[in-house]
């Protein structure tokens, strides 16, 4: 009760801060709202490979995430919704005066906006598939207050245009959002440009490498588990290291992605040495690790999205799987979903290794169901959108949507 009464202030505030901003006129401008950050950075790079003449805003609400934009010396960078309050309201500005807003995540502050018309609130949501269900399939939504839910849709009901890599997850976000085909932008996702970049690619992995001469010399598990609810501490992750260090140490090492939220009450690092590798921390792109992972593991993670567009295997470590699809819910059957073998425990982890049960036909059909339209040219695909004045180019929007 608390909560939603603090919420409903704020937004009360922000919607009279925001509609005194709305007297001022729309700039050509483009402010990004990030909690991630990634996608964003693609696109920002190519509106500057283009020479945009737009001025550039970007909201943050993580230091994290500042730090991928701090090189950009031509940039409005701003915390958001910070305890500045100074900062948050000049962040309200840029978002009363901007043709397009483009946020990677959900933002209660929508549900007070109410744009100027010509201005377009673009999703560049943060995930390039869904195994579990979010936004109105959340199956924790029915315990949640009338009030709250209706909030939800008011800020769903704000997404003019929603980007996917494929019409798979089109299909999700069309359930989760309640919005019509017309709200779907099939550019691809940015972020995936980077698996397309052979340069790139190259300079990262040699860089991991000499950071980690391990990477080179063995084979290359990672272990990127989706986050629980409850699962605070390291401790708490479900994979026996020291059986997987004493059956596959001598040819294998393992590299570990835990959510930001886990604490980390012991060093990995020291307890596994020369076997376990912990790169949890901000410092480590989770796509430049996929380049030198030989073998995920994985779970309800969104991460084997992007994976597939390597065409390496796959194992999915559901151990907790009937207990979790009655908590959150999945969007499909989770075993005919995921292209590689289900496994629920390290035993049988290690069983499918050193037996290398892998199809490599199901990673390339999943790859080619979920990357459709993320083909290399993403960002540019993205940015020729918005770049594009609306008067001319009516009929290139609407196809760009078909």
């Amino acid at each position: 009760m608390i909560r939603e009464f603090s919420i409903s202030v704020y937004l009360i505030l922000f919607k009279l801060i925001f509609s005194f901003f709305k007297l001022f006129p729309l700039k050509n401008k483009v402010t990004f709202v990030v909690s991630f950050g990634d996608n964003a950075k693609y696109v920002l790079d190519e509106l500057k490979k283009g020479n945009s003449t737009s001025d550039i805003v970007c909201l943050y609400t993580k230091p994290s995430v500042k730090s991928i934009f701090e090189g950009y010396s031509d940039i409005g960078l701003i915390p958001f919704e910070s305890k500045d309050i100074l900062k948050t309201i000049l962040s309200i500005y840029h978002l009363a005066t901007s043709k397009y807003i483009i946020i990677d995540n959900y933002y209660g502050f929508l549900a007070a906006t109410e744009f100027k018309p010509g201005v377009e609130c673009v999703q560049l949501w943060h995930a390039a598939g869904a195994v579990k269900k979010f936004a109105l399939e959340d199956q924790s939504n029915a315990s949640r207050s009338q009030r709250a839910n209706e909030r939800f849709l008011k800020v769903y009901r704000k997404f003019d245009k929603v980007v996917v890599g494929s019409d798979a997850m089109a299909a999700v976000f069309m359930k989760a959002f309640g919005i019509p085909s017309k709200n779907i932008l099939r550019t691809g996702i940015p972020r995936t440009d980077f698996f397309f970049d052979k340069n790139k690619k190259k300079q990262v992995i040699e860089k991991l490498e000499s950071d980690n001469p391990d990477l080179k010399s063995k084979k290359v598990l990672l272990y990127a588990p989706t986050y629980r609810d409850g699962e605070l501490e390291a401790s708490d992750i479900k994979l026996d290291l020291a059986r997987m260090q004493k059956e596959l140490g001598d040819d294998y090492i393992v590299l570990l992605r835990l959510h930001p939220a886990i604490r980390k009450t012991f060093s990995y690092n020291d307890k596994f040495p020369g076997f376990v590798y912990d790169y949890s921390g901000p410092d480590y792109d989770v796509n430049e690790l996929l380049l030198v992972t030989d073998i995920l593991i994985s779970d309800y993670s969104s991460i084997p999205y992007e994976f597939a567009l390597l065409n390496k295997p796959m194992i999915f470590y559901a151990y907790d799987l009937e207990e979790y699809t009655k908590s959150r819910g999945l969007w499909e059957n989770y075993s005919s979903m995921v292209p590689g073998p289900m496994v629920k425990e390290t035993a049988d982890i290690i069983k499918v290794i050193k037996k290398n049960q892998f199809d490599l036909d199901l990673v390339r059909d999943f790859s080619k169901k979920w990357n459709k339209y993320s083909n290399g040219n993403s960002s540019l695909n993205l940015v020729n959108y918005i770049s594009s004045p609306a008067e001319e180019n009516l009929q290139k929007r609407e196809t760009a949507v078909q």
